[in-house]
């Protein structure tokens, strides 16, 4: 799925919301598919090797789509693979967290599903094509925050 939806030459600006709703289509219409690859609630180590086993080969599918995207490597802070990796473990956490959120509440249209993924992942992305960085410092990890020491935003009062 994901590779024929990431694939093509359209602007990611309509390219990557169809990608997330064709992953949400997919969430809706095979509900027990998708727990099983992202719940391992037996315990049992076996279950527990394949699970690790499928998130492995899943994320080695996507990582090469991921990397190439527009952005990625600025989001990551590098192209180092383990960079990269921990960029796509944020759109994975995302993503998984919302269709685990939405099997709880299916009332919510998959539409809205898909805006909150858009708002909470691409506009990040935007951010940072368009040359918007943060940066750690020391202040902004003592818990010091001083206006602009910490990235684009300002240190706001208590």
């Amino acid at each position: 799925m994901w590779r024929e939806r990431l694939t093509d030459d359209t602007a990611d600006a309509a390219r990557i919301p169809r990608a997330f709703d064709a992953w949400f289509e997919y969430v809706q219409t095979h509900p027990y598919a998708w727990r099983m690859l992202f719940r391992e609630t037996t315990g049992h180590p076996e279950v527990a090797a394949i699970h690790r086993a499928v998130a492995a080969e899943s994320r080695a599918a996507v990582m090469p789509l991921f990397a190439r995207e527009a952005g990625a490597k600025e989001v990551a802070g590098s192209s180092d693979p383990e960079a990269l990796e921990l960029a796509w473990e944020v759109l994975r956490a995302v993503l998984q967290g919302l269709a685990l959120w939405w099997y709880e509440h299916q009332s919510v249209p998959r539409d809205t599903v898909v805006t909150t993924a858009m708002n909470a992942i691409w506009i990040g992305f935007e951010r940072v094509l368009a040359g918007e960085r943060w940066r750690v410092t020391e202040s902004a990890i003592e818990g010091k925050p001083k206006a602009g020491s910490a990235g684009p935003a300002k240190a706001s009062s208590p």
